[in-house]
């Protein structure tokens, strides 16, 4: 009898391990899929991290200052592009934007958005059996099956493109200044005003799942409802028992900023001052910190939160901007321009990168690995134990290696391409391999105080040597023999990458045609089509 009681445990305990994808408790020993929060600031400088500054200098990030004591800071991390549409898409894909069709943002009126062939990250997760949200930012189709609940998220709350793509009643801080909602009449204008580039015509949405539920939306409150819901979720999927991906594309640091300062003082009290950036700055920070905390609360031993930025600050913003740290393009800014946010200057997408994994990532630990935001696809799905699709051809690198044991190894090639500034969009204006970076295509986006710079060709290339050059501002001379080393192998792989692309049967192409109906609009017989629902 005791024998046969032996075999049915044994028998038990071998059908568990068969359906261990499937089963969620079986017994002690088994291993649960791990928990993953990746939380996408807007528009954040690499130095706007107090970690990434001399110490003592600043102390407005205190909480992801304490993340990257108890974890990993990766200190040569990039966005996959400089704005915001195409850096998200190929985070979500794994894919360059010359693969996944998303080159260029979308926009208020846009018809379609990421490409329905393009495969994403939570849908792959949510088939393993993972709980899938979106808290934030969206921008990358909000009409139809190109919503976040359609693209593999099961929930989804947040602004469909960036907060300032439409008007709210109480504005936040911008320069120049943002004028409130135009309340005159029903018509939507979906026109941007000359007095600051922001809309005055077409509300702010906050929206729920499939349905707006305020436009427009209450900037000055908006913290704490993404707060709430994700500490909700977190718990929920706890409680269940149920692994989960929560996906938070803060609004910030993008302008408007609507830092914890009285949302009841005068226009004028309002007015763009040195310490809105600070302030919001500190919120997201204590957003952080909260999400941080119920993590540690929940399940600590099992939860990776990655935090990284969609691309460098908004430099044409003056003291509303971030901070680049020592990244800043003096090539360009002294012909002209900025080299920030829309460039492939490092300030436009080296971005500050924390992730955090107690137990399993070692504390207190520096990587300057090459890695990038379209390796967060590849990297989680390896750590799920989930397959990413066969038929399609992938950029981004698994950094397992790099999180969990400290291998410094990255992309021995990594490619900038062109999402904002002067030129065509998707071009491969710079290359990165090692310390140095080359440029085949300069351009420059707009500067506090107005400047542009131009597009301009170089061949042969510009070739920096960062680690000589962090601000990248005197090329490395074409006639030494570390100058033509660099160009040849760079050059050789440039041009394998565009032939690559080129012959790849699975690149999509986005559908960029917009029209008026196809904006968000809860009641077009209404003023900015405002409505109120939430309780």
């Amino acid at each position: 009898m005791a024998e046969v009681s032996t075999l049915l445990f044994l028998s038990g305990m071998l059908l568990c391990g068969l359906l261990l994808h499937k089963v969620s408790k079986c017994g002690a020993g088994v291993d649960k899929k791990p928990n993953f929060i990746i939380i996408l600031a807007d528009d954040i400088g690499w130095g706007d991290l107090d970690a990434n500054q001399p110490e003592g200098k600043t102390n407005n990030t205190p909480y992801l200052n304490l993340m990257a004591q108890q974890g990993l800071r990766l200190t040569d991390f990039h966005s996959p592009a400089s704005t915001c549409s195409p850096s998200r898409a190929a985070l979500l894909t794994g894919r360059y934007g010359l693969r996944n069709g998303v080159t260029h943002n979308f926009a208020v009126d846009s018809v379609a958005g990421l490409p329905l062939s393009e495969v994403t990250l939570p849908l792959l997760l949510q088939r393993a059996g993972y709980y899938t949200a979106l808290i934030g930012k969206w921008h990358l189709g909000h009409h139809g099956p190109y919503s976040p609940t359609n693209r593999g998220f099961d929930y989804y709350l947040g602004v469909p493109y960036s907060n300032d793509m439409g008007c709210t009643d109480i504005p936040g801080y911008d320069l120049p200044e943002c004028l409130p909602c135009d309340s005159s009449g029903p018509l939507i204008r979906l026109k941007r005003s000359a007095h600051g580039g922001c809309y005055t015509n077409v509300g702010l949405p906050l929206m729920e799942n499939s349905s707006i539920v305020e436009q427009p939306l209450d900037l000055w409150t908006l913290t704490e409802q993404y707060k709430s819901a994700a500490l909700q979720i977190i718990h929920n999927a706890s409680k269940r028992g149920q692994p989960y991906l929560v996906y938070m594309a803060l609004a910030h640091m993008h302008v408007p900023l609507a830092p914890p300062l009285s949302p009841d003082a005068s226009t004028s009290a309002r007015a763009p001052n040195n310490g809105a950036y600070a302030a919001s700055l500190s919120e997201m920070d204590s957003l952080v910190g909260a999400v941080k905390t119920a993590s540690d609360d929940t399940d600590k031993d099992n939860t990776l939160i990655w935090f990284t930025g969609d691309n460098g600050p908004w430099e044409q913003k003056c003291q509303l901007a971030g901070n680049v740290g020592p990244f800043t393009g003096k090539w360009q800014t002294s012909k002209g321009g900025g080299s920030a946010k829309r460039t492939t200057w490092e300030g436009g997408h080296r971005v500050p990168t924390v992730a955090y994994w107690p137990g399993k990532i070692p504390a207190n630990t520096t990587s300057s690995a090459l890695l990038s935001g379209m390796d967060i696809f590849p990297t989680l799905l390896s750590l799920a134990g989930v397959t990413a699709p066969s038929d399609r051809r992938y950029d981004g690198i698994d950094a397992t290696n790099t999180l969990l044991h400290g291998e410094q190894m990255g992309h021995e090639f990594l490619f900038h391409p062109n999402s904002g500034a002067a030129g065509k969009f998707g071009d491969l204006q710079a290359v990165r391999t090692g310390k140095h970076k080359a440029f085949y295509i300069t351009g420059a986006a707009e500067a506090c105080g107005g400047a542009t710079g131009m597009e301009q060709l170089h061949d042969p290339p510009l070739i920096f040597d960062l680690e000589r050059d962090e601000g990248e501002e005197t090329p490395v001379e074409v006639e030494t023999p570390e100058y033509q080393a660099v160009a040849e192998r760079i050059a050789r792989r440039r041009e394998e990458l565009l032939w690559d692309i080129a012959a790849d049967k699975s690149v999509s192409t986005a559908d960029y045609i917009t029209d008026k109906s196809a904006a968000p609009c809860c009641d077009p017989t209404e003023p900015v089509c405002r409505c109120h629902t939430l309780g």
